[in-house]
């Protein structure tokens, strides 16, 4: 399987000839969607989804599904008839040939005063890879080899992102979310995860892949 870095959250997943991609929101590049057989989306805020981009990826490929929660697939359903799944903690479920196992229920805390959302982590062909959006979500009974890890957010801080790869305790973790962390801030991050995280810790430049599974 290998694993294509797009901006922010968002990644593509290829293999067998076929493509997911997660978490196309408002900071990934425009044509993020295009050329996915499957998009799975983690929830509602506009960095993890953007209607026009998944339009342009379910336009692009009449035969491309959507799997998502319940705040996301109510906005999406009436234009794309049977193609939009709606999914939540615990289900199973295959996309365009990956097995999707979904974990996680509330996205994490920005401030006491924010009502917050649903979110769900995606655990993809037994836990070669996963995405836990918005939270810091452990898929309890899992082991992880690829942790996609949420770096820099306005709901955390870097004591708790180092904590969360303890808790995972992943074969590896590549960066996400990071859109918001600024150039010069990347290596004091880096640093110290890569001393405290206890795994392979590193990141991708938007466009380019490594190797999954």
């Amino acid at each position: 399987m290998e694993l294509t870095k797009k901006t922010h959250a968002c990644v593509r997943l290829e293999k067998d000839g076929r493509a997911l991609v997660i978490d196309p929101g408002v900071f990934s590049e425009a044509d993020a969607a295009v050329g996915a057989d499957a998009i799975l989306v983690t929830h509602e805020h506009m960095d993890h989804f953007n209607e026009e981009r998944l339009r342009a990826g379910m336009e692009a490929n009449p035969a491309a599904e959507i799997w998502t929660l319940a705040s996301v697939a109510e906005q999406l359903s009436a234009a794309f008839p049977g193609r939009v799944h709606t999914v939540g903690e615990g289900d199973i479920f295959t996309a365009a040939g990956f097995e999707v196992e979904v974990h996680g229920q509330l996205h994490a805390v920005i401030h006491p005063d924010i009502p917050r959302v649903t979110n769900v982590g995606f655990l993809i062909d037994g836990g070669a890879v996963f995405h836990p959006g918005d939270a810091l979500t452990v898929p309890e009974g899992r082991t992880v080899d690829t942790l996609l890890l949420p770096v820099h957010a306005p709901w955390n801080k870097v004591a708790e992102v180092i904590d969360y790869v303890r808790e995972v305790a992943p074969g590896r973790a590549i960066d996400i979310h990071d859109s918001l962390l600024q150039d010069h801030a990347r290596p004091i991050y880096d640093s110290m995860i890569d001393k405290l995280g206890g795994t392979d810790h590193g990141r991708l430049a938007p466009g380019t892949g490594t190797a999954v599974g």
